[in-house]
């Protein structure tokens, strides 16, 4: 089965260019990149598994064709245009695109080949080292091979880790050059060869990412003209200030930065937190981050944080005392700044914020007008949420014209195309949502925009979508009564209503149609309509489902305005207007940072949350507005968002499966804890700074907490139909106190964001989603990494059980260890990954915490095999625990959900306490 040595058979389909490519074989000779001994391979494996029948099977030859291909793109886009790539590294592929096939038998037999014929090779004589191998300098000269500085280079980058084979790491690296190499693909080869044992031993990551550490550490030292010899400890200092002015010099940075105390700052830099990176979060800063000019960094990782936190204590009274404390949170991973905020802050654009909320005009100029802010916000790194609800409805009257009007649909498609056009700067693909309330006579289309039949000149597969659900559209769905749908050229005053004053007037509007006042409407089922939503949420994973009334009933600013939509990813519930585009600053806390010795670090909890919420305030004076809507927003009401990442991996420090009520419990006590610490600084940050602008008259001046103002949704529900627990453990007397003496410094606090990218950096699981799988490959813009539950590795260590039939094991069950059976059955509950879990539980979780927040979260929600009934449920169970958002639906194809087991038990009656036999979400 060598994907090397195989002879020529049937062709693949034509792939992406390889003529370029060259195979370092095994005994170091290079070879030309044959896809069609990919093909040979693949099938004699097949026939290893099915024996004759797999010969001519149709099946088999189109299974073959598109394993070849996958294995040639992914060494291509490795290479790029040309390089040279380990035959080891191709059969690696080969495996990978098998699993992904989903041929899993097959994969487990190219597995067990391989170690095989290893095992064949380790007892014949061993391939000579390689010593007299030669590479050539930067400046042409060829030199022997330093093997020496290959072995200390591993050395230093095992430091202190367990399960390291140094030795056998540099001499897999030696199969991968060959005489002559340049001198800069020596340390290149370490990199991948301790890249490709992570999913061994999660220790690797951590070596790659020191090996890395020591390739950027020359690069940055050639760019800015440094010792390139020098340990970091020392090269830190300079590199600081050799950066700073080159920076300048450039036009990188803030010219602002010289002003610091560059000898004070340096010296704070704590070289020895390199070392707390695993490879994706380094690889990720390395790609997408760090500064750079002609394509060389310019920037170390402690540099990179201290930057960050120059950027950010500008207008401080203290600005060098500020950065390094501002430093030492970045730095020490307790807490992370948005992106927006990693890639501007102390550059001459300073767009540090991460999220825009518009509100589009039913009218041209504000629609285009709109489309144009979108570009220039997305230009800057924003995410964007457009509430479109206004925008009159297709068949609507247009009085200037005496025409009618193509509806909302034609110009989501524009801004469709605004997206993708505009990047992000180039860093990152654009991205927005479109929200539309549920009663908008262009729903039923707007349902469809996602889907990959009808009309392309109206679908937007580029873009996101968002229900806006009122609350009165679930009670006519349990009601199996009729929903009406208007034009907002008809009802324009349903837009700025929730609660009460919008049932009783889109009732009176349904009285005025039913006369005849109103023509342009339409009646349907509102529970076909709510089935319709869930199916294509199903089918498309949009429109996400959000929820009108929560958001705006507990609104600390429903006194200056309405919350129209929410943002990108569904956790900003900001007001927006013709004249407001709300802008909304994130960070997060890294929750597992602060779980010590198995329990929550409160002191070090209120540390990193006071410091955070000054840090996200001082971004509202120093971001950079594109736009003069947002400046006059965020100046006006100074909304931040401090959220969380890193929940699984607190849960797993803590011994707990997501799938229980002590994870329920422990979400409810972290947020509120978080909840506590965050509303007392901006109520201290208002005793130093002063209240926001439109703090007068808010609920926060009415002494109305987030947990109080469950008691106003409650009010709107018809029944009171909110079940939610309402349990604090906290004295929260001296805070109402604070706020009453001194107010508010921010109308809005709390956020939790997805954190996608961040949790990267940092090395733990995104915000508070459950574990998707226990070892898979990651692919994002900075290539694919294996990732492996380090966690787990350490449990099942500690019971010797970790080995290689457990790696192989994880991969055919694609990371699941439901379906292993040497391993406990407690951690197996611990360990279940995302389809695993009842759903419900994510809800129970997300209901605690969304007590305490005055903003939403970014909810994701996992089904293994939906189904109409258990969708169903699922929302309405949402929307009985009073969420504001929800996020993607996330399920499995049908191939993958029949693989997986059982998911872990329901919530039980003390958990789901909307124990009921007629209610479908307890049955």
């Amino acid at each position: 089965m060598s994907a090397s040595s195989a002879p020529a058979a049937a062709q693949p389909a034509p792939v992406t260019e390889t003529e370029s490519l060259q195979v370092i074989k095994r005994n170091g000779t290079l070879v030309a990149f044959n896809p069609s001994k990919i093909s040979v391979a693949v099938t004699k494996a097949f026939l290893a598994v099915e024996g004759d029948k797999a010969a001519g099977s149709a099946r088999v030859n189109d299974a073959v064709q598109r394993v070849t291909a996958q294995v040639v793109q992914a060494i291509s886009r490795r290479l790029k245009a040309g390089g040279k790539v380990h035959i080891e590294d191709i059969q690696d592929q080969v495996e990978l695109a098998l699993m992904r096939a989903e041929e899993h038998k097959v994969a487990r037999a190219y597995v067990l080949y391989r170690e095989e014929h290893a095992r064949q090779r380790a007892h014949e004589a061993p391939v000579e080292a390689h010593p007299h191998l030669t590479v050539k300098k930067a400046n042409g000269e060829i030199a022997p091979l330093d093997l020496g500085l290959m072995k200390q280079q591993v050395e230093l980058a095992a430091t202190g880790l367990e399960g390291i084979d140094e030795g056998s790491l540099v001499d897999e690296a030696l199969r991968n050059l060959y005489d002559g190499i340049d001198e800069s693909e020596v340390l290149a080869a370490l990199i991948m060869t301790a890249r490709s044992r992570i999913e061994q031993e999660p220790d690797y990551s951590a070596v790659t990412a020191r090996l890395l550490l020591e390739q950027l550490r020359l690069e940055v030292a050639g760019a800015l003209d440094l010792p390139r010899q020098q340990p970091l400890p020392e090269l830190y200092p300079q590199a600081l200030r050799a950066f700073v002015a080159t920076g300048i010099r450039y036009e990188l940075l803030d010219e602002a930065l010289a002003a610091f105390d560059l000898e004070r700052l340096g010296a704070a830099l704590k070289p020895e937190r390199d070392h707390q990176f695993g490879f994706l979060g380094l690889q990720t800063l390395y790609d997408r981050y760090f500064l750079h000019w002609r394509k060389a960094r310019l920037e170390l990782p402690q540099v990179f944080f201290m930057r960050v936190a120059m950027g950010l204590a500008l207008r401080e009274d203290d600005p060098n005392a500020r950065a390094i404390e501002f430093y030492h949170l970045l730095s020490s991973f307790d807490y992370m700044a948005s992106t927006p905020t990693l890639f501007n802050s102390g550059t001459r654009h300073s767009q540090l914020s991460s999220c825009y909320l518009t509100t589009v005009q039913d009218d041209l100029e504000s629609i285009y007008g709109a489309i144009r802010d979108n570009a220039l916000l997305s230009k800057w790194a924003g995410g964007l949420g457009n509430d479109w609800t206004p925008v009159r409805a297709l068949g609507s009257h247009i009085k200037g014209t005496n025409g009618q009007s193509q509806g909302v649909v034609p110009f989501l498609k524009v801004v469709n195309d605004t997206a993708v056009a505009v990047n992000q700067g180039g860093k990152r693909k654009g991205a927005v949502c479109a929200y539309l309330e549920s009663w908008h006579l262009d729903i039923e289309e707007f349902l469809e925009l996602r889907k990959n039949t009808g009309d392309e000149r109206r679908r937007t597969h580029d873009m996101n979508t968002a229900n806006w659900v009122p609350d009165l559209l679930i009670e006519r769905m349990r009601d199996d009564a009729e929903w009406t749908l208007f034009s907002p050229s008809d009802v324009p005053d349903l837009h700025d209503l929730y609660g009460n004053a919008f049932r009783e007037r889109y009732e009176h509007y349904e009285r005025l149609a039913e006369q005849g006042e109103i023509t342009l409407f339409k009646k349907v089922s509102a529970k076909q309509l709510w089935r319709k939503m869930l199916t294509v949420l199903f089918e498309t994973g949009h429109p996400w489902i959000t929820f009108k009334d929560p958001c705006n009933l507990r609104s600390p600013q429903q006194h200056t305005g309405v919350v129209h939509s929410s943002n990108l990813c569904t956790e900003i519930t900001l007001n927006t207007s013709a004249e407001e585009i709300a802008v909304c600053n994130l960070g997060s806390v890294n929750l597992a940072a602060h779980v010590v010795d198995g329990e929550l670090d409160v002191q070090r909890l209120e540390r990193t949350v006071t410091t955070a919420v000054r840090m996200l305030d001082n971004v509202i004076d120093i971001n950079y507005y594109a736009v003069p809507q947002a400046r006059t927003s965020n100046l006006r009401h100074r909304p931040v968002g401090l959220g969380l990442m890193g929940f699984q991996d607190a849960l797993y420090r803590l011994g707990l499966s997501y799938a229980s009520p002590e994870a329920v419990e422990f979400a409810d006590l972290a947020m509120e804890q978080i909840s506590y610490f965050a509303i007392r600084a901006s109520a201290q940050l208002a005793a130093e700074r002063g209240t926001y602008e439109s703090y007068p008259g808010s609920l926060w001046q009415q002494g109305i907490l987030p947990i109080d103002s469950l008691r106003l949704l409650r009010e709107h529900r018809r029944d009171g139909e909110l079940d939610i627990n309402t349990d604090s453990r906290l004295d929260w007397t001296p805070v109402r106190e604070l706020i009453a003496r001194h107010g508010m410094r921010n109308s809005n606090v709390m956020a939790i964001a997805p954190t996608a990218t961040i949790s990267n950096i940092v090395g733990v699981s995104q915000s508070i989603e459950p574990a998707y799988q226990n070892l898979f490959v990651k692919s994002n813009l900075s290539g694919e990494f294996t990732v492996v539950n380090p966690s787990l590795v350490r449990d099942l260590k500690a019971r010797d059980l970790w080995d290689n039939v457990m790696v192989n094991d994880l991969k055919y069950f694609d990371g699941s260890v439901q379906q292993i059976d040497r391993i406990p059955d407690d951690l197996k509950a611990r360990y279940a990954t995302a389809f695993e879990i009842d759903p419900r539980w994510l809800v129970e979780a997300a209901a605690r915490r969304q007590k305490w927040l005055d903003q939403a979260q970014s909810l994701n929600l996992y089904m293994a095999e939906p189904n109409g009934k258990k969708l169903d449920a699922l929302y309405q169970l949402a929307w009985l625990r009073g969420l504001k958002t929800t996020y993607y639906l996330r399920s499995l194809g049908a191939t993958g959900a029949a693989e997986k087991t059982a998911p872990v038990a329901a919530p039980q009656p003390q958990v789901c306490s909307i124990d009921n036999p007629e209610c479908e979400a307890c049955q």
